[in-house]
């Protein structure tokens, strides 16, 4: 176990170096940030001590030895457009996308299963088909006409839910919140659909497939030999073994699902780190912009290793193989 956890580590450390240097490349070559900090009466003199500043100056091999060495310490650098540290930015819009992804994977995850399991057990039934055809409609959507046809609905046409913002906060230990708001939680209700139909569709589908090829295998047939009630088998027995995989997919889309929430805050002008990320691409924000995809990255690799874990621990098989190789 600690030489599994040794060796994810150090290939985390390799992803997110990579990462780094990708996103760093990429971006000096995206515009000159320099001409969306100063005016146009600037001369040319000021430009260039600004940049000398900035270090922009400095060869490439520098600036990023410098970047990944800050980036290490929680240091992204100073925001070109806002002049103030990346970190502090990023910190402010932190819990506005950690609050809409938590609810939007939960909404997908506790739906998509309970549909996935009842499409499986009433397979033949029109209930359930109409549910995987309605299915069907929310994976070819995208979600940005997804999270338009809800504002047109229930916005614009039924005025029940706000149609952008994140409603009113408070603050509890520095961390803005909205779920202690009625404003806040109505705000929070159509952004969260919009993020997690894609997720739920997937999920479902996924539970559902598992769940129809668990209940053909031949422990199953026996479990029924035996008299066990249709709760027990389809509960106790079916649904435990559907979520191993389960667990593997819900891991990555929990990552997918902060990082596709760049589509929902625009659509939805929600004040997260995804709509941070879209603003600072349009001015040329370089440290913004590098600093959240490091972080998406992290997240990413974050996920990756805790369902390798739990992957470790819910399924024997892997711990029966492990044991096999050090006897060997």
């Amino acid at each position: 176990m600690f030489a599994f956890v040794v060796r994810r580590l150090l290939q985390s450390v390799i992803v997110m170096l990579v990462v780094g240097l990708i996103s760093f490349s990429l971006f000096n070559f995206v515009g000159d940030p320099i001409n969306n900090m100063v005016g146009q009466e600037t001369t040319t003199q000021q430009r260039e001590q600004l940049r000398e500043q900035l270090g922009l100056n400095d060869p490439f091999p520098v600036q990023f030895a410098r970047f990944v060495g800050n980036a290490v310490q929680g240091n992204f650098g100073i925001s070109y457009r806002m002049a103030r540290p990346v970190d502090t930015v990023i910190a402010e819009r932190l819990p506005a996308t950690v609050e809409l992804a938590f609810v939007s994977a939960l909404f997908a995850l506790l739906v998509g299963v309970t549909l996935g399991v009842y499409t499986a057990l009433n397979r033949a039934g029109w209930t359930s088909r109409l549910v995987m055809t309605a299915s069907l409609i929310g994976v070819s959507l995208p979600t940005f006409l997804i999270g338009i046809l809800l504002i047109w609905i229930f916005a614009v046409q039924l005025q029940w839910l706000p149609s952008f913002g994140r409603g009113e906060v408070v603050s509890i230990g520095g961390w803005r919140t909205g779920f202690l708001t009625e404003s806040g939680l109505r705000a929070l209700i159509l952004p969260a659909i919009t993020l997690g139909l894609f997720q739920l569709t997937l999920i479902m589908r996924l539970v559902r497939a598992e769940m129809l090829e668990v209940l053909r295998t031949d422990y199953i047939k026996f479990a029924r030999a035996r008299g066990l009630s249709n709760r027990a088998i389809n509960f106790g027995h079916a649904l435990k073994n559907t979520m191993v995989p389960v667990i593997t997919i819900t891991g990555l889309q929990l990552g997918s699902i902060v990082a596709f929430a760049i589509i929902t805050e625009t659509v939805f002008q929600w004040p997260g780190v995804g709509l941070l990320f879209i603003i600072a691409i349009r001015f040329v924000d370089i440290p913004v912009m590098a600093a959240y995809l490091v972080l998406i990255a992290l997240l990413f690799v974050v996920i990756n290793l805790v369902v390798d874990l739990l992957y470790y621990a819910v399924d024997p098989r892997l711990r029966v193989e492990s044991g096999s190789a050090r006897a060997h």
